[in-house]
């Protein structure tokens, strides 16, 4: 039976960099990191829309808001460093009437808050910057940019194995047992032992929490994000990311259009119930997945909480009309035969059993583990100042 000092669940981009982290910390340390997936950065991480946000929209003096500020700046470095393709291409958010307008005056109050550099341009200036884009103005986000998370994680992975870390792949939890002495995790047929645990399980966080016992009052609800690719012909028709102005009553931030660093343009993503939790095909069900939803009390309460913005989602998915009417609002030229297929992302959302949605970092522990239980975006921007708070975290808890 193979023992660790310290073992880390979770193949994606936080569950990677806080192994680094804690092996730079503690280089001495036998650190292994496990993931069921036969290589890295297949969920959330390698499903995103790859941008390395500024962190417009979250609440002052919150942990996201913290996370995301020193994120970007630390993404960017790092990125420059070990050749991940990056570029600041800047964000523009778009207002196309007088009501988005006064909700953007509202925004660029929160970005002043969060020491966010921003340029108000009126429906002239947005025109002569994007001449494929109309507004009545637009907010000018430029530290927004765009990179490759795969390959951002395949690097601190590469600084991983390179420090002494150990990567088990193809390596699916099914049990975890908390002893005085040590966790013992059971992989296929395999038990490791270890001193201390540090879960990142992403659409997994509540069932690794179970696993140790843990009393969570929340549950994972997958998101699935939909989402279309342009035409090669759009590729080098716009210079930034275009984004609406949020509804502020709505926990999604729209349907926006997106340069990715292939090159291409993406458009999305709506935000529907999904009823698989790694389900990014056609048609994706999982029996369990289907029961863990509709047989907890907080599901129903968001549902009911946000009906009508959910049918409107759902509606859409299925309509594509209706989700080209969003984006036309701002880019009329799109037509329907612009709309190609792009593989969908799913977002891991915590929600309370009181219907609310959790929209900051959650945490939970036992005397030898850690678990981040809910890691919303922008968590790849995040990941590196994530992997100190967590790293640290554990050198206090655990005492190392």
């Amino acid at each position: 039976m193979k023992h660790y000092d310290l073992t880390i669940i979770g193949g994606g981009i936080v569950g990677v960099a806080t192994a680094l982290k804690l092996k730079e910390l503690l280089p001495t340390a036998k650190i292994l990191l496990v993931d069921k997936e036969p290589g890295l950065a297949q969920h959330q991480t390698g499903h995103n829309s790859g941008v390395i946000h500024a962190g417009v929209y979250y609440q002052p003096g919150s942990m996201k808001a913290d996370f995301c500020r020193r994120g970007l700046v630390q993404t960017y470095a790092f990125c420059r460093e070990f050749g991940v393709p990056v570029q600041q291409c800047g964000k523009l958010l778009v207002a196309t009437d007088e009501p988005e307008l006064e909700r953007m005056a509202d925004l660029e109050d929160r970005c002043n808050k969060n020491t966010i550099k921003t340029n108000r341009l009126s429906g002239d200036q947005l025109l002569k910057r994007e001449p494929h884009i109309r507004g009545a103005g637009a907010l000018l986000v430029e530290e927004t940019g765009i990179t490759d998370y795969r390959l951002m994680t395949r690097k601190l992975a590469t600084c991983f194995r390179d420090a002494g870390g150990e990567i088990k792949l193809g390596a699916e939890v099914s049990a975890i047992e908390e002893k005085p002495e040590g966790v013992r995790i059971h992989i296929s047929e395999e038990i490791l032992e270890t001193n201390y645990l540090l879960a990142c399980g992403g659409l997994m966080a509540d069932r690794l929490a179970k696993m140790m016992d843990i009393p969570v009052d929340f549950r994972i609800i997958p998101f699935r994000g939909e989402y279309f690719r342009l035409p090669a012909i759009y590729n080098d028709r716009f210079s930034h990311l275009i984004y609406p102005i949020p509804d502020p009553d709505l926990p999604f931030l729209g349907v926006h259009l997106t340069r990715m660093i292939d090159g291409g343009v993406t458009v999305g993503p709506n935000a529907v119930l999904g009823l698989k939790r790694e389900g990014y095909g056609g048609l994706n069900i999982s029996l369990k997945d289907v029961m863990d939803i509709f047989g907890y009390s907080g599901f129903w309460r968001m549902f009911k909480e946000n009906f009508v913005a959910g049918m409107a989602e759902f509606r859409d998915s299925f309509y594509k009309p209706g989700y080209l009417k969003r984006v036309r609002r701002y880019c009329p030229e799109l037509e329907l035969s612009d709309l190609r297929p792009y593989p969908a992302g799913i977002r891991a959302q915590a929600v309370l059993r009181d219907g609310s949605l959790v929209h900051d970092f959650l945490f939970g522990r036992t005397e030898r583990s850690l678990h981040v239980c809910n890691a919303p975006s922008p968590a790849a921007t995040s990941a590196l100042p994530i992997a100190e708070y967590l790293s640290q975290q554990a050198r206090d808890a655990f005492d190392l």
